[in-house]
């Protein structure tokens, strides 16, 4: 399917898979700051899914109350593995399957896949082909600018170019190297220099291609000057620090779109949780934790997640209680 059939403007603003951030509770709680925002669900191993085929659902269930597109990011390097983990995130309602190219971790490295299989372009374009026949949904790549001290466009770009070729249309690129086996995963999303000349150069290359940028923004007008040159951008750690940058950006870039409503998004935090933990036996910390951060910035902050995270909430193991910490919040803020 040529990038002429898909809606570009659904990759303008994306959340990035963030290993263990954005779980389904993650996820649910993201949309309901946003429902134009693309979501990505943290890396899942093929293995995973292939050795668990019956119980799935653990790994690949999300509430299908969100209304957002999300996408499954698949962690591996067997191509009949990926076409079957993906026929299943098909069938759970995912929207997209990305392929893991850009992890820079030793698990990863160990298992020849992630950041590593940047080395092996015709492993990845065989990988993708196996998907693109499998299911009927986008396939995209995440991947980094080039391995350790290759700092060659050439290598980009060829990497690309193969895999465009093979059916991928969609490219997350984090804009920066990945240092194998040398750097922490931590220190790989910030000392390996950014670059983003070469993401723009990738888009004026492959034109008919969509282009994602990942890496290093954090405000709205580096963000507006990123998206007159490319299709979308791609925000982690940030939005993982500020979830409500989510809805601040969210209303610059569709300023008509409904807009969050924290006594609204609260309420179904607190629904959302009933369900989670009544029907499924899950811990409530699993639910209150993406949360922690939502109000970074503001001087209560501070408050808020001595609050929410306090044992006698999560030990009690009542949803209400969400309720009952945010309006002793609100009477915080209104003083």
């Amino acid at each position: 399917m040529s990038t002429n059939h898909y809606q570009k403007n659904l990759w303008k603003f994306c959340v990035a898979p963030m290993l263990g951030v954005t779980d389904r509770h993650c996820l649910f709680f993201y949309s309901l700051l946003s429902s134009n925002v693309r979501l990505y669900t943290e890396m899942i191993v093929t293995s995973t899914i292939i050795n668990n085929l019956d119980n799935v659902h653990k790994y690949l269930y999300f509430d299908k109350k969100i209304n957002n597109h999300i996408a499954l990011q698949l962690g591996g390097n067997n191509p009949v593995d990926l076409a079957k983990s993906a026929v299943l995130g098909e069938k759970f309602g995912y929207n997209e399957i990305n392929l893991n190219c850009g992890c820079p971790s030793d698990r990863v490295l160990s298992g020849a896949f992630g950041a590593s299989l940047m080395l092996d372009p015709m492993l990845v374009a065989s990988c993708v082909k196996s998907i693109k026949e499998s299911v009927s949904i986008p396939i995209s790549i995440k991947h980094r600018l080039g391995l350790n001290n290759n700092s060659s466009y050439s290598f980009v770009r060829d990497f690309v170019g193969m895999v465009h070729e093979a059916g991928c249309e969609i490219f997350i690129v984090h804009a920066r190297n990945a240092m194998l086996g040398k750097m922490s995963p931590k220190k790989n999303r910030s000392i390996p220099p950014l670059n983003y000349e070469y993401v723009y150069q990738l888009k004026k290359d492959f034109p008919n291609a969509i282009f994602i940028l990942n890496g290093g923004l954090s405000d709205i007008p580096s963000i507006e000057i990123v998206l007159k040159e490319l299709d979308g951008v791609m925000l982690g750690r940030k939005v993982m620090n500020n979830p409500l940058f989510i809805s601040d950006l969210s209303g610059f870039l569709w300023p008509n779109s409904y807009m969050c409503n924290v006594d609204h998004c609260i309420k179904a935090m607190v629904d959302y949780a009933k369900k989670e933990v009544y029907d499924n036996n899950t811990p409530l910390w699993f639910v209150l934790k993406p949360m922690l951060n939502m109000f970074n910035g503001h001087y209560c902050a501070k408050k808020w997640r001595k609050n929410i995270a306090d044992q006698v909430v999560i030990n009690k193991g009542d949803p209400d209680m969400i309720w009952v910490v945010w309006e002793e919040f609100k009477k915080t803020i209104k003083k």
